[in-house]
């Protein structure tokens, strides 16, 4: 608004000329003024006073202040209202928005930065971070093979790969490109007390067996024998067939020890086919100690436990079997990249392989250092909860 060259007391005093019996065309031309003017002046301060204009004059300015504070909210609020639903909270989104404000609404760029509750500086920043086109489309790769692969795995893969990149960098990339792996529900369950034992220290002082299930593509249901060493990890059998006897399962056993040699023991729970005559008759002939868990307890066998959870995650519901044959050939295949080229967290990063070749080359100190800190907790129990002792089964003929 333009502002009067006249005063308050100026314009009073130019009216009361008038009431004094100046005549208004004299007045006109004694101030330089319109009649116009005059009249309005008339009009707004006929009968007040000097005071009484100006606190006329200080409420209008009062009430001009308001109109501009209250216009200026219902445009940051329209402004709001439109980055509604729009995730604003990293710098570059900041950056975005506030671009979007000076765009659409004709905002000054200190007023959208008010508006927005950000610094100027971060809105001016101009990025100088380096193109990561090449490690991400190979991140990309990378976790389009193996699907249920988290950052930091792919992490250590890209690192084999001679990528020279940090775990923050590969994990600021998984999250740009929406790569997070999606956690799969589960029932909960309730958390007994843990009594852990001595976890092996030597690869063959303990294996562990559990049974898989799942279904080939016309629907028949077929199990798969799981045999781990709990010292390194690896993955020494994957039998799949639609049953799976005690008989069976000795003869696997057999053959495994004809390979790696004999364990010291071996832990399972109390299935059927393991408690079978066949097994203790197994059990007998070669003299390791088979520990059977306690009923319901399955956590007291976490090493297969958790190896059949990424078994299941990453090949089974990932795979169609049309056939054993073809189940036969991608178990094996997934096997072998498990052991040899999948990096394990509990063995800091290494392979199952590969940490099993630290120990049999006398690095066991380094494959301990290694272990500690990052083993999760043994899930075995004392031997008060489970049995070594070998139980006489009758036939029934």
């Amino acid at each position: 608004m333009k502002r009067s060259r006249f005063t308050e007391e100026q314009i009073i005093g130019v009216l009361r000329e008038q009431e004094a019996g100046v005549a208004v065309t004299e007045l006109c031309r004694r101030h330089g003024i319109s009649s116009p003017t005059f009249y309005k002046w008339k009009a707004k301060y006929g009968g007040l006073g000097v005071s009484e204009a100006r606190r006329l004059k200080s409420l209008e300015d009062e009430n001009a202040r308001l109109k501009r504070m209250l216009a200026d909210t219902m445009l940051d609020n329209a402004a709001l209202k439109d980055l509604l639903g729009k995730k604003v909270v990293t710098p570059a989104a900041r950056r975005v928005a506030a671009a979007h404000l000076r765009a659409a609404y004709a905002m000054s760029e200190r007023r959208a930065c008010r508006v927005l509750g950000v610094d100027r500086s971060s809105v001016r920043y101009a990025a100088t971070r380096p193109d990561d086109g090449a490690l991400r489309d190979r991140l990309k790769a990378l976790a389009q093979e193996r699907r249920r692969f988290g950052y930091r795995r792919l992490h250590v893969l890209l690192r084999r790969e001679g990528h020279a990149v940090n775990r923050k960098r590969v994990q600021r990339l998984y999250r740009e490109e929406k790569l997070t792996v999606r956690q799969r529900g589960g029932r909960k369950r309730a958390m007994g007390t843990r009594a852990p034992i001595a976890l092996p220290t030597t690869a063959n002082q303990r294996w562990s067996l559990d049974f898989v299930a799942d279904q080939l593509t016309d629907g028949r249901r077929f199990r798969i024998l799981a045999v781990v060493d709990d010292c390194t990890r690896e993955c020494l059998a994957l039998v799949a067939d639609t049953s799976l006897s005690g008989t069976r399962v000795a003869r696997e056993l057999d053959r495994l020890v004809a390979q790696r040699g004999r364990p010291t023991t071996i832990v399972s729970d109390n299935g059927t086919e393991l408690t079978s005559n066949a097994i203790l008759a197994w059990a007998d002939r070669t003299g390791v100690g088979w520990h059977y868990i306690a009923p319901g307890k399955p956590q007291q066998n976490g090493f297969i436990e958790a190896f059949n959870g990424r078994l299941r995650d990453e090949l089974l519901n990932e795979t169609l079997f049309v056939s054993l044959p073809h189940t036969r050939a991608t178990l094996e295949d997934w096997r072998r990249h498990y052991n040899q080229r999948r990096p394990h967290s509990s063995l800091g990063w290494l392979t199952p392989e590969a940490y099993a070749d630290t120990l049999s080359s006398g690095a066991a100190g380094r494959g301990a250092a290694l272990r500690q800190g990052s083993t999760p907790r043994p899930l075995a129990t004392n031997d008060d909860n489970g049995s070594h002792h070998r139980r006489t089964l009758f036939s029934t003929g």
